[in-house]
């Protein structure tokens, strides 16, 4: 049986709890990762993205510009850096560029 929590639990505390009991913390980053892509690196880049799917720490990023990919690719290190500082914990830890 699930585990009560109090009265006075927040709602946040209570999402949290939900999403561990679940194990939904998976969907929950590709979301978060796909969103924060998308917030930080605007709507130049977008338009060329394809596909954007977190596998393992892995984010990989479909893109339909070979030029945008070559220019992307300098930059991965910094890129997992954003993307985790906007998610606020370490979900990325290498970015594939296709």
């Amino acid at each position: 049986m699930a585990k009560r929590l109090n009265d006075d639990s927040s709602i946040g505390d209570i999402l949290k709890a939900f999403v561990q009991q679940n194990n939904l913390q998976k969907g929950m980053d590709s979301i978060n990762v796909r969103d924060a892509w998308a917030s930080l690196m605007g709507p130049g880049v977008n338009n060329y993205t394809r596909e954007i799917m977190l596998k393992n720490g892995v984010l990989y990023v479909q893109l339909t510009s070979a030029v945008l990919r070559e220019e992307l690719s300098y930059g991965k290190e910094k890129i997992v850096k954003m993307i985790n500082q906007e998610l606020g914990r370490e979900v990325v830890k290498e970015v594939v560029l296709r």
